[in-house]
């Protein structure tokens, strides 16, 4: 975390990834994020993976450094409570993040009757409003046609949900510009932002809508090779798989000089007639270019050229599980400062996450672990709503509101 935001407040109602992601990054740039959700917990509350417990890490990652408010959002007490907190005075508040928008409550329109300077920033699945996740978007715009092993009939879905994280990253960077706008003019605004509209753009920014429409050719499957240019992965003697790349001039050369090919890349480069130090060449021959460079690893271990490779400041890596790269990899330990050992009740003991970015003026602090579900609503109903003892206690009897200190109505007790 830093405190780069310090003293400005987001509230947050959201699932899934994308606006988290969202809040959990303002949270570790120094804002004040309360999230708040339905009694019991939200959509993902119970999301793998989980610990042995059984709580899940994939909320606790998500949720970093927030506060948390658990509301019965059925009851028309629970929602006008939530439009108190969205809608709360304070110059550096009045700033909301939500998928879960809900026509005549919980969306624009509604909210700005209460607060005319009001920004929140809305992600929907398409711009039409119908829900989407990556693993919608992406067959439905063709990434995994040309996903998967080269010649591979079937279509290959992705692991990692790209989409969601960089309209995560998009919902931070509409929300603080949005911020900005108001502090030079003093009007709020209503931004949008559609999850399929974020992968269309990236396709056309990558220049694949382009290729589409222009070039006759469909561009194909090539497995683990680098598209449009030379990187490939190859088994070493010792079993093990690395990835090498020759995107650059320098990193072709370097690889070339370190496998002791380059009398062979000369003879190949002489034969078709085509210079390899343009990197679409090297496309167009990456098959060639492999098996000139498949018995240099087919006959070594690992150990045997890594120290090489990175004397050489070659750009290569080892394909591991990510259990084996929790273990062996430093990036992902105490080594690198984004981390910090946390103990974290119900979870265990791991090496967790802050900000990766670096500030010069605002010095990197340890993360802090996910709040449990309502830790901090009577603070939140006290600091930020204005409600009395009298009051926070009426809510807790009704059962309109809970924390873990009052998991159940205190009439019950």
């Amino acid at each position: 975390m830093t405190q780069l935001l310090k003293g400005m407040r987001v509230v947050e109602g959201s699932a899934f990834v994308a606006v988290p992601l969202a809040g959990m990054t303002l949270a570790q740039m120094g804002a004040e994020v309360i999230r708040f959700d339905r009694i019991g917990g939200g959509l993902d509350a119970n999301r793998l993976p989980v610990a042995p417990s059984g709580q899940s890490l994939f909320w606790a990652g998500l949720n970093k450094g927030k506060k948390s408010i658990a509301v019965d959002m059925k009851s028309a007490e629970g929602r006008e409570l939530v439009t108190r907190i969205v809608t709360a005075p304070g110059e550096d508040a009045g700033l909301f993040l939500t998928n879960l928008r809900v026509r005549g409550w919980m969306d624009y329109e509604t909210l700005s009757q209460f607060r005319d300077d009001l920004i929140m920033v809305t992600l929907t699945g398409d711009r039409h409003g119908r829900p989407q996740v990556d693993y919608t978007v992406n067959p439905a715009l063709g990434i995994p046609d040309i996903t998967g092993p080269e010649g591979h009939a079937d279509p290959v879905a992705n692991a990692l949900p790209a989409w969601d994280c960089i309209a995560g990253n998009m919902c931070v960077s509409a929300l603080l510009a949005a911020e900005r706008h108001r502090l030079r003019h003093g009007n709020g605004q209503d931004v949008e932002i559609a999850l399929k509209d974020v992968a269309a753009a990236m396709l056309g920014n990558l220049g694949m809508i382009g290729d589409a429409v222009l070039n006759e050719e469909q561009r194909g499957k090539s497995g683990n090779a680098l598209y449009g240019a030379y990187g490939q992965d190859f088994l070493c003697a010792d079993g093990k798989r690395v990835m090498v790349i020759g995107l650059t001039e320098r990193q072709w050369k370097g690889l070339v000089s370190a496998t002791g090919t380059t009398d062979a890349m000369a003879r190949l480069a002489a034969r078709k007639g085509r210079d390899l130090m343009d990197e679409a060449v090297r496309w167009e021959l990456r098959h060639e270019i492999t098996d000139i460079l498949r018995p240099f690893f087919a006959t070594r271990r690992v150990d045997d050229f890594a120290v090489d490779f990175n004397k050489a400041g070659l750009t290569w890596s080892q394909f591991r599980t990510v259990k084996e790269a929790v273990a062996e990899d430093p990036d992902l330990s105490m080594d690198n400062p984004i981390f910090s050992m946390l103990d974290q009740p119900g979870l265990g003991r791991f090496p967790v996450p802050g900000t990766p970015m670096n500030f010069s003026a605002a010095p990197r602090t340890e993360p802090q672990p996910a709040p449990a579900l309502g830790m901090h609503t009577e603070e939140i109903l006290g600091d930020v709503v204005g409600m009395c003892d009298t009051e926070i206690a009426r809510l807790f009897d009704k059962g309109v509101v809970q924390s873990p200190r009052f998991a159940a109505p205190l009439a019950a007790e």
